[in-house]
């Protein structure tokens, strides 16, 4: 640094000023006892954890982490998305490592000590990552059946839920929450499983325990949609040969063209819609496809989850030479409820009802799973039982993931989780639903939980974190959506209610 100091004794007075201001906040004892007293408030009111914040990139020091400490590349990939500058990150001689508050941050903006005179992408992040969306909560819609699936849009203006009793909603997140559309799902069994919009937000597609996958218009006119009575909901046949099946989950392509569908024949089906036809289907599984999921906009990679405990990846340019998938990765005792893909092709996280998420790296997988593996001794379905003690604590002995994170609860229905958005958190956090009616917040490369929202009285299936604003909205069994915010809009929020655990036959 003493060679910039030096260049700068030949620029303006400002100039001299602000690498005068540098060093003396450096150095000052205050200073760093202000932004450890800021940080130390953040952490003790639940908005940041620390456990992670002090990792600059040229620092090779490791002070006090923690033992499930993710050391592997997408952990300082995570740093680069979501870290501070590293001369704020450096831990000086003689110092403890805390976390680097938002004044300290502000500070060394003024003094321009990135030489950008303004926060990088991954400052933001850094920033915005402490403020969770913790406070609240506050009331989006109330309903008399079940919430089985909540996700915003990819721009944030649109939510969609959808409930048990043939009830999906749009509302616009812009106008006040009201209700954009209003949809009466057709051929309806059980429940809505899943839904999901086109990327130009033009269309929804919903999925039932049917073979059949409905297509809405959601920029038509009328609120009201009901189905081929109001407007038409086109049916996307997923099958002509068999019809003996459901859906567990939907997804569109990033560019719109085509949807994946996961179902309980044990099976992955691709439809195209500009052919209007199923293009492919792969007997992916040994048991039901809870989750399936694109892994990047290119479309090649689809990842997959099922009953049989395992994750695997397609590679649909080599597909149809070979049958078989391009990898598998093991590492879960039960089954698998949901992925998440972080968009990069390379990374995914997956829920499982053996009560724990974990990430996963493709480049680790196998070309086939290990035979005549058995955990269990003991007899246990998810659907109306606890976890059994003696099962907590039984380990693949093959385990492929890179991090696993534990503390919520699987039961009753396929709960899901997420990667937290890039563009505020820099994928920073994985968060997920719970059968204890709660939401958990998990860091990703120290593995702690950092949040536990409380306030529905029955199981939480799906959650939803907005990708632009520090807000999340829950939505649950107990047939409440409501939203959660940092610092909130100034409503009293809802008083926590009391809760209510139903123990019936659930999918």
């Amino acid at each position: 640094m003493i060679w910039y100091f030096k260049a700068s004794l030949r620029q303006s007075p400002r100039t001299v000023l602000h690498v005068k201001m540098y060093f003396d906040f450096l150095h000052s004892e205050s200073i760093e006892d202000m932004g450890y007293s800021l940080s130390r408030l953040e952490v003790e009111t639940g908005h940041f954890d620390g456990s992670s914040s002090n990792h600059g990139v040229a620092s090779s020091v490791h002070h006090d982490r923690p033992a499930n400490y993710l050391d592997h590349e997408i952990s300082q990939l995570t740093k680069l998305r979501s870290g501070p500058h590293e001369n704020l990150s450096r831990i000086l001689p003689g110092k403890k490592e805390v976390p680097v508050s938002t004044f300290k941050m502000l500070a060394a903006r003024e003094a321009n000590i990135s030489g950008r005179g303004r926060f990088s992408k991954a400052d933001c992040c850094h920033v915005l990552s402490k403020y969770l969306p913790v406070s609240g909560p506050w009331i989006v819609d109330q309903m008399e059946t079940r919430a089985y699936v909540s996700h915003f849009s990819a721009d944030g203006s649109l939510f969609v839920a959808a409930f048990q009793g043939s009830h999906i909603r749009i509302y616009n997140v812009e106008r006040g929450w009201k209700v954009h559309k209003n949809i009466h799902a057709e051929s309806l069994r059980w429940t809505v499983t899943d839904t999901s919009l086109s990327p130009d937000q033009r269309h929804l597609v919903y999925a039932t325990m049917s073979h059949i996958v409905h297509i809405v218009d959601v920029g038509s006119a009328a609120t009201e949609s009901v189905a081929n009575i109001t407007e038409i909901h086109d049916g996307l046949l997923l099958s002509a040969d068999n019809d003996d099946f459901g859906i567990f989950s939907v997804k569109f392509s990033t560019e719109g063209r085509e949807v994946v569908a996961g179902s309980s024949d044990d099976a992955i089906y691709v439809y195209d819609l500009e052919a209007n036809k199923p293009s492919l289907r792969i007997a992916a599984h040994n048991s039901d496809v809870n989750s399936v999921c694109f892994a990047d906009e290119s479309g090649h990679l689809i990842y997959s989850g099922s009953d049989d405990n395992l994750c695997k990846v397609w590679d649909r340019r080599c597909f149809r030479a070979k049958e078989k998938p391009a990898g598998v990765l093991m590492g879960h005792v039960e089954g698998v409820t949901f992925l998440d893909s972080r968009g990069d092709g390379r990374y995914f996280i997956s829920n499982s009802k053996d009560q724990s998420i974990k990430l996963w790296d493709i480049r680790k997988m196998s070309s086939h799973a290990a035979r005549n593996i058995w955990f269990r001794n003991y007899e246990w379905d998810y659907r109306w039982m606890d976890y059994p003690a003696q099962a907590r604590d039984v380990k693949h002995p093959y385990d492929q993931s890179i991090s696993t994170y534990k503390g919520h609860s699987v039961l009753r229905t396929l709960i899901r989780c997420y990667f937290s958005p890039e563009y505020s958190t820099g994928q920073r956090y994985i968060y997920t639903g719970s059968h204890d009616a709660c939401i958990y917040i998990y860091d990703l490369v120290s593995g702690d939980q950092v949040a536990k929202l409380q306030h529905h009285r029955s199981t939480i299936r799906d959650c939803s974190w907005h990708p632009t604003y520090p807000m999340l909205v829950s939505s649950s069994w107990d047939g409440d959506v409501v939203k959660w915010e940092f610092p909130g809009n100034g409503e009293a929020p809802l008083r926590p209610k009391r809760k209510q655990i139903r123990r019936r036959h659930f999918f």
